[in-house]
Order: C-alpha cells, then sequence, then structure tokens
C-alpha cells in the first residue's frame, strides 16, 4: 500500500467517525513503515481540521465532533507509541486543566480534554473540585504552557481568581498563560481576574491554544 493511501485512510477514518477504522490505519501505517509524525500531520491532524471546520459551519453537531476526536485519539495513541526512539515530536504543547473547587461539573471540560489530545496537546486533566493548592501544585510539578480552569457555577468562579492569586504568592504566574471556561465566565470576568484568555467552546479553545504554544516555541 503506498504510503498516499494509508494518509488517506487515515484522514477519512476520523471524518467518517470510525474508531476502529482509524485504529486499523495507524497500524497499517506502522506496519508499512510511514513516519509517525508525516501520519499524524498529514492524515490525523488534517482529518481533525476538516471535522472542526465542518462543525464551525454547522455541517456537523457535537457527537459527531465527539466521535471524530476519538477516532483520533485511537489513531494517534498507536502512532505515538510506535515513533523511533529519539524523535523530536512534542505535539503542540502542554496543558493542564480542571474544574475548579466546589464544582463538579465535567461534561464541557472532557470534551475539550478530548479534542486537545486528539490535537496533539499532552494534556493533565486534574478533574473535578480541584483545590487551589493542586492547582498550583500541579503548575510547579507539569510545568505547562497553559492552564486550564472550567466552573460551570456562578458561586465557585471566585475559585479561579483565588487560583490566580495562588500562582502569584508561589511565583509562578508568570511561567504558564491562564485559559478559563465555563458557562457563566466571560471576557469581562477574565480581564477582571487577571487570566489571559477565553475558551468559548471547545474549537475556539483549541484555536487559542494553538497559537499560544507557537509564541511560547518562539
Amino acid at each position: 500500500m503506498s504510503e498516499r493511501k494509508v494518509l488517506q485512510d487515515l484522514l477519512k477514518s476520523i471524518t467518517y467517525y470510525d474508531e476502529e477504522a482509524a485504529s486499523a490505519a495507524a497500524e497499517k501505517a506502522v506496519e508499512e513503515g510511514v513516519d509517525s509524525i508525516e501520519a499524524i500531520e498529514h492524515g490525523v491532524a488534517i482529518g481533525l481540521k476538516k471535522i472542526g471546520e465542518d462543525y464551525e459551519r454547522g455541517e456537523i453537531f457535537l457527537p459527531e465532533l465527539m466521535m471524530g476526536a476519538n477516532a483520533a485519539q485511537k489513531a494517534l495513541k498507536i502512532l505515538l507509541e510506535n515513533m523511533p526512539q529519539g524523535s523530536d515530536y512534542r505535539g503542540q504543547g502542554r496543558i493542564v486543566i480542571g474544574t475548579v473547587e466546589g464544582d463538579i461539573h465535567d461534561i464541557g471540560k472532557n470534551i475539550v480534554a478530548a479534542m486537545l489530545r486528539a490535537n496533539g496537546f499532552d494534556i493533565v486533566d486534574l478533574g473535578v473540585d480541584v483545590s487551589i493548592q493542586r492547582f498550583v501544585d500541579s503548575v510547579k510539578k507539569f510545568k505547562p504552557d497553559v492552564l486550564g480552569m472550567s466552573a460551570l457555577l456562578t458561586n465557585t468562579m471566585p475559585k479561579q481568581e483565588e487560583v490566580i492569586q495562588a500562582l502569584k504568592r508561589e511565583n509562578v504566574r508568570d511561567s504558564v498563560r491562564v485559559i478559563l471556561g465555563g458557562v457563566p465566565v466571560t471576557e469581562e470576568w477574565v480581564k477582571k481576574i487577571g487570566a489571559d484568555d477565553l475558551g468559548k467552546d471547545a474549537m475556539d479553545t483549541i484555536q487559542k491554544l494553538k497559537k499560544i504554544c507557537e509564541i511560547n516555541e518562539i
């Protein structure tokens, strides 16, 4: 099988939301000796871009977007596991993400985390009801490019500000960009508490994080 056909099969499996086909295409890429970075960038990534554009145009909806992301994750896992030692593929960047203390809502966070993983980001998902200190400790430990905090309840939004203040006290605020998410969170709130940006939805968050991580590499 030609390399072009392998890449086309990878792309097609994602745009058809087919996890089994994505796994099979990734295994075939490994078997045929296709470079893993080539397969990721010219197969998986293009497929993700296509479904992302379809979603933004309203041609597909959230369930299809998530199925495509899941298919991409299956392929990505196989390709990364079979990448030769010494490869310099670093993905898009490292993101620590979690829902703030007092809030146990995780659907939105999980969607964003899944889409980011499928787009090649290294995700450290802290889960829900994450304490202020755990956010700070995770920034110190994992040294992420970005810290993402979700709040789905108005009365838990102040925890986002408290985390930022704690990062300042621990002298690590300047080492990480902070992006906020959640239905009640607004751009005015982002500016008020000194965060860096607002992720309005999964696709908006991905686009903003890609720009942030590109800047960090310069």
